[in-house]
C-alpha cells in the first residue's frame, strides 16, 4: 500500500501545485491522503506495517528536500511565508508526526487511529479554512523565528473536521453511541491543543493528546 499511496499522492498534489493550486491546498490534502492511509495500515498490520510505511513516506519528502526548489513535489509541501526556512517547516513536521504515530501507536494500540484521523483531518483543515474564511488572527510560538499565526475560523474548522475524524475511527471500534460524544471530546481537545501548539509541532501534539484521551475515556 505504502509503494502505491505515497508516489501517487505526491505526484498529485504536485501535479496540482504546478497548475496553480495554493500551497495552503496541496500541503495540506497530502497530509490527509497520507494520515488516512496510515489509519489504514496500523488498523490491518499493526505497529510494524505503519513503520514500514512511514520509512517510505519520509524517503519520498526526503527526496524533494534535496530536490528543493522548482521540484513540484517539494514545491507542493513549501510555503512561501516560511522562508527563509521552508526545508525546514517540511522536515520539522515530518518528524514529529513519526514521533507522534509511534507514540500514539505505543500509549493508544488500537486508539491511535483516533489520533490519526484527528490530526490528518482536523488539523489539515484550519490552514486552508483560515486562508479562506480566516479574520480573527492570533500568534502562535513558532521555530527559527519565522513568524506565524493562525485563525478563529481556522480553529473552529479544525474542531468540526477532528471531531468527525475521530468518529470515524471509534465507531470503527465498535464502541456504538458512545463514539458519538467521544467523538465530541477528542476532538474539541484536538483543537485545543492545535490552536496551543508551536508551528511545526501539531503534528506530534495532536495526534497525541487526541489517542491518549480516547485509551483513556475507553481502553
Amino acid at each position: 500500500m505504502a509503494l502505491v499511496v505515497g508516489p501517487v499522492g505526491a505526484t498529485w498534489v504536485g501535479y496540482l501545485r504546478t497548475t496553480g493550486v495554493r500551497v495552503a491546498y496541496t500541503r495540506k490534502i497530502f497530509h490527509v491522503v497520507i494520515f488516512t492511509a496510515a489509519a489504514g495500515v496500523h488498523a490491518n498490520g499493526g505497529l510494524p506495517a505503519t513503520m514500514a510505511f512511514g520509512s517510505v513516506i519520509a524517503a519520498m519528502v526526503l527526496l524533494a528536500v534535496w530536490r528543493g526548489d522548482g521540484f513540484p513535489f517539494y514545491e507542493a509541501m513549501a510555503r512561501e511565508r516560511d522562508r527563509p526556512r521552508r526545508s525546514l517547516f517540511i522536515v520539522v513536521p515530518m518528524i514529529t508526526t513519526a514521533v507522534g504515530g509511534l507514540a500514539s501507536s505505543l500509549i493508544a494500540g488500537p486508539f491511535a487511529a483516533v489520533g490519526y484521523l484527528a490530526a490528518g483531518w482536523g488539523d489539515a483543515v484550519g490552514e486552508p479554512a483560515g486562508a479562506r474564511w480566516g479574520r480573527r488572527e492570533y500568534r502562535v510560538p513558532s521555530l527559527a523565528g519565522v513568524p506565524a499565526t493562525r485563525t478563529v475560523e481556522g480553529s473552529i474548522a479544525v474542531f468540526i473536521v477532528a471531531t468527525l475524524g475521530s468518529g470515524v475511527a471509534l465507531a470503527s471500534l465498535q464502541l456504538g453511541w458512545q463514539a458519538v460524544w467521544g467523538s465530541v471530546v477528542c476532538g474539541a481537545a484536538a483543537a485545543l491543543v492545535e490552536a496551543a501548539s508551536n508551528h511545526g509541532l501539531d503534528n506530534l501534539t495532536v495526534q497525541l493528546v487526541p489517542s491518549i484521551l480516547a485509551v483513556w475515556l475507553f481502553g
